[in-house]
């Protein structure tokens, strides 16, 4: 297996990005383009222009993460909030238009893997991997197995309802915490600052050209990290959230390590500083426990392009419907049952 090259590919609610990725998690060549929301056919004539922009003869697999509810052992994607995917058999259609062994889960768990793997997450049993951009997705890793619950909806932490009759979410829910803690609650709150006129959006709409519309996720996170006090104000109000809701993760699943990826990741300390303050200070049992280390993704916003790379790999040994309870629980049945028969042959040549 040395050497294989798996194409992975992560659809988001505002990119889509791939990779050629190799076993140690290197990626080689990458693309990227903004994803197209307005119509599903549109949407999937992108995915497919990204993967035919990096397929040749090192390619031998393609793994796709997704933001959508994956049925894992159907293959297909089921819903989404932020892309217009519904009842879809992606797996099968994938597969026979790019005539290669196929992979799909959710954009969360495969960023979960990737990190657990090969990134900031390896060596721990308990991690949640959180997945900051146009929402919050995310994955849970225990003893090496993926929780992805029984309809497939586990890690959807964006939803969880931190402020009742909050704002208004796309699921249809009011007060997600994807509301207050994500990339588009960063440029809403920007943006809304900026058309107000105030003072101390100034230097931040110089760097837009004046335009509040104009302004972005990256671009309050690149003032942040010049200095612009407003933004640091707004990513710290973010970080805040942020922790709220670990908080209420680690009370319910208790982790040992929370890896933070995606593209408000970027932020580095601006972000995690605060969350870890939030943290700190809301969690359950705190000062009689030991607190879950809240770390950056070692691969940031590659994570889910090179965790779904791995689950690609694993396609060509093994059918993807078997990775519904873990990764790959047929093969590891089959070792168990080649152990089994070893210990029980050993057991017999000792009686005889």
């Amino acid at each position: 297996m040395t050497g294989q090259r798996a194409l992975g590919v992560d659809v988001g609610g505002t990119k889509i990005l791939a990779g050629v990725v190799d076993r140690e998690g290197e990626v080689s060549r990458q693309s990227e383009r903004p994803t197209p929301v307005s119509t599903q056919d549109e949407f999937l004539a992108a995915v497919d222009e990204v993967v035919e922009g990096l397929l040749d003869h090192d390619v031998q697999a393609i793994g796709f993460g997704l933001c959508s509810t994956i049925d894992q052992q159907a293959g297909r994607a089921v819903s989404s909030v932020h892309i217009p995917l519904h009842d879809v058999d992606f797996r099968a259609r994938m597969s026979e238009r790019f005539n290669l062994p196929v992979a799909i889960d959710n954009d969360g768990n495969a960023a979960a893997i990737a990190e657990w793997k090969l990134g900031a997450g390896q060596g721990a049993s308990h991690i949640v991997a959180l997945t900051l951009g146009t929402g919050i997705g995310g994955g849970i890793v225990i003893d090496g197995v993926v929780q992805r619950g029984r309809w497939g909806m586990a890690g959807e932490f964006g939803h969880m309802v931190v402020v009742p009759d909050g704002r208004r979410c796309e699921c249809g829910n009011r007060g997600c915490w994807e509301q207050y803690a994500s990339g588009n609650a960063l440029v809403r709150d920007a943006r809304a600052l900026a058309r107000t006129n105030s003072p101390t959006a100034y230097q931040l709409l110089e760097t837009v050209g004046g335009d509040p519309d104009n302004i972005t996720g990256p671009d309050v996170t690149a003032a942040a990290i010049q200095g612009e006090p407003t933004s640091v104000e707004l990513l710290a109000d973010v970080g805040t959230w942020l922790g709220r809701g670990i908080a209420n993760l680690a009370a319910a699943l208790d982790p040992e390590v929370v890896v933070i990826g995606g593209g408000v990741s970027a932020a580095g300390d601006l972000l995690l500083l605060p969350a870890q303050r939030a943290f700190s200070r809301t969690l359950t049992g705190r000062g009689f426990r030991e607190e879950a280390r809240l770390v950056l993704a070692r691969f940031r916003n590659d994570a889910g392009l090179i965790g779904a790379a791995d689950l690609a790999r694993h396609a060509m040994i093994e059918p993807p419907d078997s990775a519904q309870f873990g990764f790959w629980p047929r093969r590891r049945q089959r070792r168990a049952s080649k152990a089994r028969r070893r210990r029980e042959s050993l057991r017999a040549r000792a009686q005889s």
